[in-house]
């Protein structure tokens, strides 16, 4: 991150490219750290892939996938200014790709326009909002698609996926998941 209400992207076409959002209380983008570790996880381009960024908040994940070459972003984030900022921060970037749909995103899973090749889950950390989404997200995801998962708190997946990858950084922790075959 580099300062408040903004986030650096770190690779891809739009590297170092800073995007803004506004104040409010629970939106904490992904740190740099984290983001550079999920992308050595998901390979450092994602052409022509289609991602869903559940609680999008900043953006930085859909973005960076953007960036990184993916082909399609839906980008679902239930505040208003936030949405629009996503709004904003697409134009800027003439962000084709992307689609900012304002949601709640439990709510969005029942009716999604999948399937995802790869699909960001990063809730705030003080609900249950990562384990809901994960019961509801087999259906949307393609085959061999991957979800990440960021939390405060250990992640249990459910018996619908299988761990890929998953570490920590201070408080942030985080995996890599596929579905269970």
């Amino acid at each position: 991150m580099t300062g408040a209400n903004r986030v650096r992207i770190i690779g891809g076409e739009w590297r170092s490219r800073v995007i803004h959002f506004p104040q409010a209380a629970a939106l904490r983008p992904t740190p740099d750290r984290v983001r550079e570790t999920l992308f050595n996880w998901l390979g450092q381009r994602l052409d022509g892939l289609a991602c869903l960024d559940l609680f999008a908040g900043s953006g930085a994940l859909g973005f960076e996938a953007l960036s990184r070459g993916a082909r399609r972003v839906v980008m679902v984030e239930r505040d208003r200014a936030t949405a629009r900022a996503l709004r904003d921060n697409a134009l800027k970037l003439d962000a084709k790709g992307a689609q900012v749909v304002e949601s709640d995103a439990i709510s969005y899973l029942d009716r999604a326009s999948g399937p995802f090749d790869v699909v960001f889950v990063d809730p705030p950390y003080a609900s249950d909002l990562a384990r809901r989404a994960l019961e509801r997200l087999s259906p949307c995801v393609a085959a061999g698609g991957r979800v990440y998962v960021e939390s405060g708190e250990p992640i249990e997946p459910g018996p619908a996926w299988r761990t890929l990858r998953e570490d920590r950084a201070g408080a942030v922790r985080y995996a890599l998941f596929e579905a269970a075959t």
